[in-house]
């Protein structure tokens, strides 16, 4: 296929459209060309979001901006632990902490005017999320880079799927929001994190989520779970029927406090997660009860459906039998009277018996195979096909038959045939004044 012709696009850019189109099917250069443009032009994510479109599952690079998330926050009973910076100690600590406070003041004051200036000039870009698996997967690699590879698992993947996840495992979900610009941090992460406690603790006992929220995936996290200070840990559960914050842990906690504040949210939502498990057994267990009556309500039924069919079938073979008998019968009536109206015409078209004293006539006694004897005369020059006819209109004579002589035995050619179209006269087949003649019954033959 050849490169579409656009001044505007680079040769990477076009290249990286061809192999998006390649990759994903599409006829539409167009499509393929907004498609990327959405995300940035990495290919990666655009083909993943494209596969997640023609399976059905919803877009995790661009889920919709109307869907909210769904953690319910507003329960008051959740658990808060915050930490707060330790006071200066000592005539230097003091000194040094007065004379930072207005550098501080004022470093953080302006920073928070420039930035509530800027939303009115630029939107904050964070507020349109395009690629959250992407905000979620670069935020993992720049932890890395900084912080090592030891580290907890994170999630690998959206929040909403991660909610999901846990929803789905019963299990509870830790969530880490990572202030980039906050100055605890580099002592959060290098001091509690990714201490080799707190990652056995975390890797066996719930999933984490984690993300920069310099990143859009990670700010919008940060609103809807509305964080006051860094480090900001949130414990979510489904408690309720409802993916709900338990545990709130925000400011620079220490490794076994942190175990221990978590442990003891556990502990205290076990029952919450227990009834949610019995119940889902119990669904299960329903779900599982329906269907084998299900099953056995249509083992039944298609038990009740064969033996209706094989019924309709020995109806039909019944039906078919006995039409078959009656159009048989029916056959025979007819041919019994066709056989019947030919004897009766072969009857009025045969000639007049001649007389006994005609000096031309033939006296012929007829054996019948039922024993029976018929007498007739005929003249010498009639064709045997007369003789054929008379014994035909015969009620007692079969269907199809013969005429032989005794001795010697031979078979008097009534009929045409191909050879002789015209059968012979009486005395052409050398009949004398006085015969006895068989008929023989070849209706079986």
């Amino acid at each position: 296929m050849a490169a579409p012709e656009d001044p505007e696009l680079s040769q990477a850019q076009t290249e990286k459209l061809l192999q998006f189109q390649d990759l994903t099917g599409l006829e539409s250069m167009d499509q393929c060309r907004r498609t990327l443009e959405q995300h940035n032009w990495n290919i990666e994510a655009a083909v993943q979001d494209r596969l997640n479109e023609q399976e059905g599952v919803p877009s995790v690079f661009n889920p919709p901006p109307s869907r909210p998330l769904q953690v319910n926050t507003a329960d008051h009973r959740v658990y808060s632990y915050i930490v707060s910076r330790p006071q200066p100690r000592g005539l230097l600590g003091w000194s040094y902490y007065l004379i930072m406070l207005p550098f501080r003041f004022t470093y953080y004051t302006l920073l928070d005017i420039f930035r509530f200036a800027l939303r009115f000039i630029r939107p904050d870009p964070r507020a349109r999320v395009t690629d959250p698996v992407g905000d979620v997967v670069s935020f993992i690699h720049s932890f890395e880079e900084r912080y090592g590879r030891a580290h907890p698992v994170f999630y690998q993947g959206t929040y909403s799927q991660a909610l999901n996840d846990a929803k789905r495992e019963l299990r509870y979900l830790l969530v880490y929001l990572h202030g980039d610009d906050h100055q605890d941090t580099n002592e959060f992460c290098c001091s509690t994190l990714c201490t080799e406690e707190v990652i056995t603790f975390l890797n066996t006992r719930m999933l984490f989520w984690a993300c920069s929220t310099n990143k859009p995936e990670g700010y919008r996290v940060s609103q809807a779970l509305r964080e006051n200070t860094y480090p900001f840990l949130a414990m979510i559960m489904l408690k309720d029927r409802k993916m709900t914050v338990v545990g709130r842990l925000e400011g620079v906690i220490q490794p076994e406090d942190l175990i221990n504040q978590l442990t003891f949210i556990m502990e205290a939502n076990q029952t919450y997660l227990t009834s949610e498990l019995l119940e889902r057994e119990e669904r299960n267990q329903t779900q599982v009860l329906r269907q084998q009556q299900d099953e056995a309500y249509l083992a039944s039924l298609r038990a009740d459906q064969e033996k209706d069919r094989k019924k309709r079938e020995e109806q039909e073979q019944r039906r078919q039998e006995e039409e078959k008998v009656r159009q048989s019968a029916l056959a025979e009536e007819r041919r019994r009277r066709t056989l019947e109206e030919e004897k009766e015409r072969k009857s009025e078209c045969l000639p007049p018996e001649p007389p006994a004293d005609d000096p031309e006539s033939v006296k012929i006694v007829f054996k019948l195979p039922s024993n029976a004897r018929v007498e007739r005369r005929f003249l010498f020059g009639q064709s045997l096909t007369v003789i054929y006819d008379f014994l035909f209109s015969l009620k007692e004579t079969p269907e199809k038959f013969q005429i032989v002589t005794n001795f010697p035995r031979r078979v008097l050619p009534c009929l045409p045939t191909e050879e002789q179209p015209n059968p012979p006269s009486l005395k052409e087949a050398g009949l004398s004044r006085s015969e006895v003649l068989f008929v023989q019954d070849l209706t079986d033959d």
